[in-house]
């Protein structure tokens, strides 16, 4: 989900205006990318609905609805009957929604499997080893080492290795990045022609307290997601993960029950104290930091992309991005206080390679 506008939460005005940036660059950032790989990345404009099943859901999306038009995002509230009118198989018990035509969507695999190929075919060159250790020179980064023992020096080395970020050997404490693993666990289900079109939009609500989204793939393909679990480097799938997740589905659309379950999987969002993410140079010269991004990671690739490309070439973090620099939290605890950043809302296999869900 590309899900600026309807993952909104009080508070977040900070983030939202990273956030919205980011999707706003979403319809040039996939034309380049696609032009560039020769891939479909799965992008598409298809909006989102936020649905109530209760008069207390209901109550809580009127007041989100009031601030998203506080804030002069568009958004649409519809009765229950409207909901039904656009996805069909929603469930009759639907008490009202709101319609985000300019939350988009796109497929994270396709997506990253194109950044390798358009990166290759512009000469990049990957080392497809793990990230054992920072190198230092003094008070200064110079690069990484590799397991087996190579060693690749840089002027300026970025640390994007999500979940994992901050656990790569060699980094001072005073500059190790503040990330944390949040477990999801994600369902994939196949839509079989006879039930095609099943939705035509993501579909979002709260069951039982709970978050629940259904994304609906071009490729018949139905993601169902996501939990949000504080259990450390667990990636278990668990039985009672897939059936809170089919269960809070079902209540939502009752039809996904006749659908082919296909996989199961669970992820690590890299969290960061404030759930927002950490961009730019640290305190320790030479090295960066691009982490932290939560929920909002897929959301944020193209800002985070055209932000490092800012600082790494100028020196200079654009605007945008100076709430979110690494150093926000060194300030913090040096004040005494938490970092004023918004929160935001929503495993690697090494800390040189994020997994993505």
């Amino acid at each position: 989900m590309l899900a600026a506008v309807t993952e909104l939460h009080y508070g977040e005005q900070t983030l939202l205006g990273l956030n919205i940036a980011s999707a706003r660059r979403y319809p040039d950032f996939v034309a380049e990318l696609e032009e560039a790989s020769g891939q479909d990345v799965g992008h598409r404009a298809c909006g989102t609905l936020a649905v109530a099943f209760d008069s207390d859901d209901r109550a809580q999306l009127r007041e989100l609805h009031t601030f998203q038009q506080e804030l002069g995002l568009e958004c649409a509230w519809l009765t229950g009957r409207e909901c039904r009118r656009l996805e069909p198989m929603l469930a009759p018990g639907v008490r009202g929604g709101l319609r985000v035509d300019g939350d988009h969507q796109v497929d994270p695999r396709r997506l990253a499997a194109a950044l390798l190929t358009a990166c290759e075919r512009a000469g990049v060159d990957l080392h497809r080893a793990r990230a054992e250790r920072l190198l230092l020179d003094g008070d200064r980064a110079t690069g990484v080492e590799l397991t087996g023992g190579a060693r690749l020096t840089a002027e300026r080395t970025v640390l994007a290795a999500g979940s994992l970020s901050g656990r790569l050997a060699g980094v001072p404490d005073e500059v190790l990045p503040p990330v944390r693993p949040v477990k999801g666990q994600v369902l994939r289900l196949s839509v079989p022609e006879r039930y095609a079109p099943f939705l035509s939009r993501t579909v979002r609500a709260v069951v039982r307290g709970g978050p629940v989204y259904l994304v609906p793939r071009e490729n018949g393909e139905l993601v169902v997601g996501a939990t949000t679990e504080e259990l450390g480097w667990d990636t278990t799938v668990t039985a009672g993960g897939v059936y809170e997740l089919l269960r809070d589905a079902h209540e939502l659309v009752p039809g996904i029950t006749e659908l082919p379950l296909v996989e199961t999987c669970a992820g690590l969002r890299p969290g960061s104290p404030d759930n927002a993410p950490l961009l730019g140079p640290t305190a320790l010269p030479g090295l960066l930091l691009a982490t932290g991004h939560h929920r909002n990671g897929v959301l944020l690739t193209p800002i985070t992309g055209d932000v490092m490309a800012e600082v790494l070439t100028s020196g200079e973090l654009p605007p945008e991005a100076r709430p979110f620099t690494p150093r926000r939290f060194a300030a913090a605890a040096d004040a005494g206080a938490a970092p004023a950043v918004p929160a935001a809302p929503d495993a690697a296999p090494s800390p040189a390679q994020e997994q993505h869900t």
